[in-house]
């Protein structure tokens, strides 16, 4: 949602007022259904009954009333029956004059002169599916700016083209000088409204001199000596800091260009945050990232979740420990200034400038606790920017990475000097953060942020994160030269260079550490063998990590991401796991962020609990010429009754889900000649066949035989079928039993003439808890292999009065789905509508299945891994040895 464009549209809706259509044209300014809007037009679905104008269900009371007591009338609404029943998340009225709204949920209210309703459009912005509490006021100003320097960036870009790297590189540092200049005329760095007053005083109103004012301006802010200068331009301070000493070309302007600057210097910059800023003005530059300005950064919360634990606690925890004794605050400051904070995908900053705040509030603190209050003793902050390290690869946002960082200092010198009087001044500017353009895959670290033994290193940050088959050619070759082309690195994903990087800077450097908020498929499925060996072999170790917590923003609709926070060190004090309900010291954290034992769990041909036999179901390889739709089917066996012994009913992982029927034809070798006298048969027979001519080595293998499938495993009496594909929101993988006829598709895995207790062992929550730890994803959904889910699976021995309990249980939840013929296996498992009976008929079952390993309940799932992890290891060297 644009937000300049939303305030646009409501200052016309309110300088035009029409009180007839006033509420639905608000509605559909904050991008809510057309179809709705026009129904709730119609009267079809307005609740209203007289009591208001319009009652729409969960979303708004509304009536246009000329009563002198508004107050009056919101109360009275909220009050009403009607009202109450509808659930409205906003009652507002209005006499044309005067709104007045009240937000029901969280009990806001907003009374505004309509005339003033654009400046207050973030009240309404639940309706857009993004909560006040998500989008904080203080964002709405970055919004604000960053959609004003949109626009600047495409009008500069119309007249000044950039036809190299140079020049673009020149466009982007031309950005930042701007940001600066903007942010320092409302933050006392400059004087108050000095560069855009300067522009509006001395440059024409056709732009045609704003380059040649901007070029000299720059080159005064990098020069110490004001002599035979203007007053306009020598009243300007001196800047340096490297943000203004090389000459860049400054871009052509005109009218319209040189209006936009005049407005965003309009703008109040006081009230904008470097850390949410930054990466929104990235975001200025990548035009088809505009339409989500306001969700282009990694909130403060999730950069707490990284920095606390990897050092921020540690530098508390001295603190602490330190109360007031001079002697140890005076140690603890000492370790600050010795502290390297390295963002190898730093963006613009995002992680360094919380740390660097997070580092300078508790200097502060430390010299409150040796000096108090007091400011007659003049002493200023020691954490220098220099401490602060990045890569980027994006050249704009390395350069707002140097500028965010310069803006944040100045931030926190007034915070110190609210404090303590005075403060470090803020110009000429610093040397600014060690930030390098550079592909973080391919440059020596080392190079970027040099390590010795006196400084602590700490490595972190949010690195992309790209699956295998999401990389571009330049990517994998990233991960050839990271990984050094070693063997079945190939599905990794593009973050795993960044913790094979961050591994050997962490082993090579006693008092360096890392944290990187990844997805969570690192450590799961086929991902786990092929990263993690190679990171323990190197000696170091995960010192913490945050269990998997879903990542989202406040943009509507938009997806959530599965990920964790994992941590490397060298021989680490403490290890420890975090979760959003508080955290745990353990021994050890293994690569599925487990506590316990040291293993990987590996791919295995053969069921290492002795379990049946469970392969991939059948690959038709036929181009779609044996499968059939029911209505194919039907059309076929009107013609050919005699049809029906070789049409059986198939089953793939969706079909068997959603409880759609599909069949196949399928022929034993003695019934080709029969079936070939049909020439519906005949031609789907002839048509597998060219398919598979024209096909590869193992298609043109198969055309000998076109008739049937590339594999034909079928049961004797029955089959299990276990989807290969299950959502990960499900509480239970939906196994299902299937009679003999059934033919199970490659897209399920199979079990063949299994005895009933395995199906309770499948869909146990103990299995689905392995699962989930050891399983590949599908996006975020379970991607169930034999060789790795049921194979490797840790199962008891069992004795037969446990077989024959489980057994009971199965049929119990059998019998539970068979109460609901009408729903199919994807509705039984929903979460939300799982029936109650199903439910406790598998609680049951997993009552059954653990009681198989322990008496004692396991108490979460952390637990029952930790035991599974184990049986595994045990099972494996029991297997090593006898194998020896």
């Amino acid at each position: 949602m644009n937000i300049e464009q939303l305030e646009e549209i409501i200052r016309e809706l309110t300088d035009g007022f029409d009180a007839e259509n006033f509420i639905y044209d608000l509605l559909l300014a904050y991008e809510l259904p057309k179809a709705s809007i026009t129904r709730l037009r119609k009267g079809t679905s307005n609740l209203g009954k007289g009591d208001c104008d319009l009652l729409w269900k969960n979303r708004v009371c509304y009536a246009h009333h000329d009563s002198a007591d508004l107050h009056g009338l919101v109360d009275q609404l909220k009050s009403n029956s009607r009202v109450k029943s509808a659930k409205p998340r906003f009652v507002v009225v209005t006499d044309g004059e005067t709104l007045l709204a009240s937000d029901t949920k969280t009990d806001d209210s907003l009374e505004t002169p309509l005339s003033d309703l654009a400046k207050h459009f973030d009240f309404f912005l639940p309706w857009a599916g993004m909560e006040k509490s998500q989008l904080r006021s203080e964002s709405v100003a970055d919004i604000r700016a960053a959609e004003k320097m949109g626009r600047l960036y495409d009008l500069i870009l119309e007249s000044n083209p950039p036809k190299t790297d140079t020049e673009r590189h020149s466009l982007n540092i031309f950005l930042a000088r701007l940001l600066f200049c903007f942010f320092a005329e409302d933050t006392r760095i400059f004087a108050e409204d000095q560069f855009t007053k300067a522009i509006d005083s001395h440059t024409a109103p056709d732009g045609s001199d704003l380059q040649q004012y901007l070029t000299r301006l720059f080159k005064v802010l990098a020069v110490e000596d004001r002599r035979d200068l203007p007053k306009y331009l020598a009243d300007f301070p001196y800047v340096n800091g490297g943000l203004f000493c090389d000459e860049h070309p400054v871009p052509k302007f005109d009218v319209q260009s040189r209006k936009i600057i005049l407005d965003c210097g309009s703008l109040n910059w006081r009230d904008i945050n470097p850390d949410i800023f930054g990466s929104m003005i990235q975001a200025v530059v990548h035009s088809s990232e505009r339409g989500n300005l306001g969700i282009h950064y990694t909130s403060v919360l999730n950069i707490m979740k990284v920095i606390e634990p990897l050092f921020l606690e540690s530098l508390r925890a001295e603190l602490d420990k330190a109360g007031s004794n001079r002697k140890k605050l005076e140690s603890l400051l000492e370790r600050l200034y010795r502290i390297r904070v390295f963002d190898p995908a730093c963006g613009s900053g995002n992680f360094l400038i919380i740390a660097y705040k997070e580092l300078s509030k508790l200097e502060i603190e430390i010299f409150q606790r040796i000096y108090g209050d007091q400011q007659s003793f003049q002493f200023e902050s020691k954490i220098q920017l220099t401490q602060f390290y990045g890569i980027e690869i994006d050249g704009f946002a390395a350069e707002t990475a140097k500028l965010s960082l310069w803006l944040a200092e100045h931030q926190m010198n007034l915070a110190f000097e609210s404090v303590f009087g005075s403060a470090r001044p803020t110009l000429p500017l610093h040397d600014g953060g060690h930030v390098a353009h550079e592909n973080a895959t391919r440059i020596d670290w080392e190079e970027v942020c040099p390590s010795d033994s006196e400084n602590e290193v700490y490595i972190l940050g949010n690195p992309p994160y790209l699956g295998g088959k999401s990389q571009s050619a330049e990517q994998k070759s990233d991960m050839d030269l990271v990984f050094e082309n070693a063997k079945n690195c190939g599905q990794l994903d593009y973050i795993a260079s960044w913790f094979m990087k961050a591994a050997r800077y962490v082993s090579e450097n006693a008092n360096a550490r890392s944290a990187f908020v990844t997805t969570s498929s690192i450590c799961q499925g086929s991902q786990v063998p092929q990263l993690w060996p190679l990171v323990f072999r190197l000696g170091v170790q995960i010192h913490f990590a945050h269990k998997p917590f879903k990542w989202s923003n406040n943009a509507k609709g938009n997806a959530q991401i599965t990920c964790s926070i994992i941590g490397l060190a060298n021989q680490p004090d403490a290890v420890v796991i975090y979760d959003d309900h508080g955290k745990r010291n353990v021994r050890f954290i293994n690569a599925y962020l487990a506590p316990g034992v040291d293993v990987i769990v590996a791919p295995t041909a053969k069921s290492l609990s002795a379990l049946p036999t469970m392969i991939t179901g059948n690959n038709p390889y036929d181009g779609k010429n044996l499968l059939l739709t029911s209505p194919e089917r039907e059309s076929l066996l009107a013609k050919h009754p005699e049809m029906e012994k070789w049409i059986r009913p198939t089953f793939g992982s969706s079909n068997f889900l959603s409880g759609i029927d599909r069949w196949c034809i399928w022929l034993e070798d003695e019934d080709v000649e029969a079936a070939m006298k049909i020439p519906e048969i005949a031609k789907r027979i002839d048509k597998t066949r060219q398919f598979r001519a024209s096909g590869g080595e193992v298609a043109r293998g198969l055309v000998s035989r076109s008739h049937q499938f590339r594999y034909t495993h079928t049961a004797k009496s029955n089959s299990i079928i276990v989807p290969a594909v299950s959502s990960e929101k499900r509480e239970y993988i939906p196994i299902g039993f299937l009679d003999n006829r059934a033919i199970i598709l490659h897209s399920a895995m199979a079990i063949y003439d299994p005895p009933p207790w395995v199906f309770g062992v499948v869909s146990s929550r103990l299995h689905v808890t392995w699962v989930r730890t050891v399983a590949g994803r599908l996006k975020t959904d379970l991607r169930y292999a034999s060789a790795l889910c049921y194979n490797t699976f840790p199962f008891p021995d069992l004795a037969e009065s446990q077989k024959q309990e489980i057994e009971s249980c199965v049929f119990g939840v059998i019998d539970s789905r068979e109460e609901h013929p009408e729903k199919t296996l994807s509705d039984l498992y929903a979460p939300s509508k799982m029936p109650g009976s199903l439910r406790e008929m598998h609680q049951r079952l997993d009552e059954t299945v653990e009681r198989c390993y322990r008496s004692k309940p396991f108490k979460d799932d952390d637990e029952r891994i930790e035991v599974l992890l184990q049986r595994y290891s045990e099972l494996i060297i029991r297997g090593s040895k006898a194998d020896a």
